[in-house]
């Protein structure tokens, strides 16, 4: 990802905007889940979200990559860390038996 901004000399943008651009894409997506659940509907004056969903979860996805990269984050690694608090600190058994009545 790194080298394909480069190339574009996409590298000259400040990370505010890709942090704004990165929440437009988000955004995109939030229309797509509240058309799904029939939240926001057609016959009731809303436009439907039809994008391509898969585009916007890629777009979304390469902007927050760009974002790691500027500040210098291993994704991988800072992902493995979490995942190793989080074991920690959100017992499986104690998750199961709470959420067991179908949600919070």
């Amino acid at each position: 990802m790194d080298e394909f901004e480069k190339a574009r000399r996409w590298d000259v943008f400040r990370e505010s905007l890709i942090y704004a651009h990165l929440i437009e894409e988000l955004t995109e997506i939030g229309r797509f889940i509240l058309s799904r659940e029939g939240y926001k509907r057609n016959d009731l004056g809303h436009s439907l979200h039809d994008e391509d969903i898969e585009s916007e979860f890629a777009q979304s996805l390469t902007l927050f990559v760009q974002l790691a990269n500027r500040f210098g984050v291993d994704l991988e690694k800072a992902l493995a860390k979490e995942l190793e608090k989080m074991e920690k600190r959100f017992d499986p058994a104690k998750w199961r038996e709470a959420l067991s009545g179908g949600g919070p």
